[in-house]
């Protein structure tokens, strides 16, 4: 696409995009919703809430499940570390995970059997 294309093409979304706007400016629904976030935030700051501190009051199950998801995402169990050795060239690999560039192409070319036999205890 020629650069004039492209730059017209822009203008037009451009246009188009203000003239999305301009009909949002006038919404009824909108005026109200921006009305109700001032009125909400300028009540926050006078009694010194925050929006989470209003959602936990609100929907006080929504927080609980939100904060019980969370706490069982961190009592995970740590991987152990496992040492491969390499008998015919004596490399050695530690690794947590099987995404270990080394691991894969060993496994891809003796075979994943053989090279688990390689582990170290």
């Amino acid at each position: 696409m020629s650069k004039l294309a492209e730059y017209r093409q822009l203008e037009k979304h451009l246009a188009e995009q203000l003239q999305a706007l301009e009909a949002l400016k006038g919404d009824d629904e909108l005026k109200k919703e921006i009305e109700f976030e001032t009125k909400l935030r300028k009540l926050l700051d006078q009694y010194g809430f925050s929006l989470k501190h209003i959602i936990n009051l609100l929907d006080p199950e929504t927080a609980a499940g939100r904060h019980s998801a969370a706490s069982a995402d961190s009592t995970r169990k740590p991987r152990t570390l496992k040492v491969y050795k390499n008998p015919n060239t004596g490399e050695v690999i530690e690794t947590k995970g099987g995404n270990h560039k080394t691991l894969k192409e060993w496994k891809a070319k003796h075979g994943a059997d053989t090279v688990e036999g390689w582990l170290k205890t």
